[in-house]
């Protein structure tokens, strides 16, 4: 269980919207229900807006009451629907953004998704002056200042999940399956469900490679009899593609290797309990902080403690991933 903050509301906030954008990701509904059950309960309205900022540059807003999120918080995806909206990256769409909030009395707008979404609400809020908080939701860990994000845990297991049922055909028929995970900067999903899985080797963005030295390097540890697990784990990087290049080179090696890409089915399915308490505990995190009138901040984890992150530091720094577990999982084949 993470500490909530203990904070006094400071401000006269009436009412505040809650919206999800970008790539949706499991948890995103029990935040959604968090924020709105936490605002309620202090007698602040909620507005939900439809379709991230596609929703809000058009104003198709309504009012959130508790039984709106009734019965979500097991449910996949977003009830508010999602989008990536090109439109709000123009300044004069932005300030009509905000004139729709005050249309509707709103005094505070929280975003949940990913580095994307957070930089609009940043922008939002310093060139127009409504309060934002944001809430890191996507599937790949990859945002600064947070230790987790919504989703990710969902997306680690789904990914495990299918990897474990690819790796019955692979000892089977004793063949190597290249399994690519998403992340096309970031391979904090790859690293972990590689570990987790006992992949031979895992392949991400943040390390260089040649795919002549990662064939070579797999022969070898098939000649001197390591990596029995078959299981190749390949975040699919910037360049669509690589997985199938990688068994194109193996096959000119001489290396017969199975392609299965999981693709979307990592964004999807019923939130771990894991994440579903993260986003619960962020939610109502978010409501504390902009009530006792903090904002431009996002609201993450770090060291099992729920902490405030200003989201300029989130646009200008980029989350490292961690290259102990790569390592691991090549120690754990030696």
């Amino acid at each position: 269980m993470y500490h909530l903050p203990q904070l006094k509301k400071t401000t006269q906030i009436n009412a505040i919207a809650v919206m999800t954008s970008g790539g949706d990701s499991p948890g995103m509904n029990p935040a959604i229900r968090s924020v709105t059950r936490a605002a309620l309960n202090q007698g602040v309205r909620v507005f939900g807006i439809n379709r991230g900022y596609s929703g809000l540059i058009i104003g198709d807003i309504f009012e959130l009451k508790s039984r709106n999120v009734t019965n979500i918080v097991q449910r996949g995806g977003t009830i508010l629907k999602s989008d990536r909206c090109e439109a709000f990256k123009d300044p004069v769409v932005r300030h009509q953004a905000a004139e729709i909030l005050k249309e509707h009395g709103i005094g505070g707008l929280i975003v949940i998704g990913g580095d994307g979404s957070l930089t609009g609400a940043h922008l939002l809020f310093h060139e127009t002056g409504i309060p934002v908080i944001g809430l890191p939701g996507t599937i790949d860990n990859d945002i600064y200042g947070t230790d987790d994000t919504i989703g990710f845990d969902t997306a680690l297991n789904t990914a495990l999940e299918a990897i474990d049922k690819i790796r019955d055909t692979a000892i089977s028929h004793e063949r190597i399956f290249l399994v690519e995970v998403m992340g096309r900067n970031s391979g904090h999903i790859a690293s972990q469900v590689g570990v987790a899985c006992g992949a031979e080797m895992i392949i991400v963005p943040e390390i260089d490679f040649t795919l002549e030295t990662l064939s070579f390097t797999l022969a070898n540890q098939r000649a001197e009899g390591r990596g029995s697990s078959g299981i190749i784990v390949v975040a699919e990087g910037p360049r669509p593609g690589l997985t199938y290049r990688l068994a194109r080179q193996l096959e000119i090696d001489g290396q017969t290797a199975g392609v299965c890409i999981l693709g979307h089915i990592q964004r999807g399915g019923q939130p771990t309990g894991h994440d579903r308490v993260l986003a619960s505990c962020l939610g109502a995190a978010a409501v504390t902080y902009l009530l006792a009138g903090e904002t431009d901040i996002m609201v993450g984890i770090k060291n099992s403690k729920i902490t405030a992150i200003p989201l300029l530091d989130i646009m200008e720094q980029k989350k490292p991933l961690n290259p102990e577990l790569v390592q691991l999982a090549q120690l754990l084949h030696k």
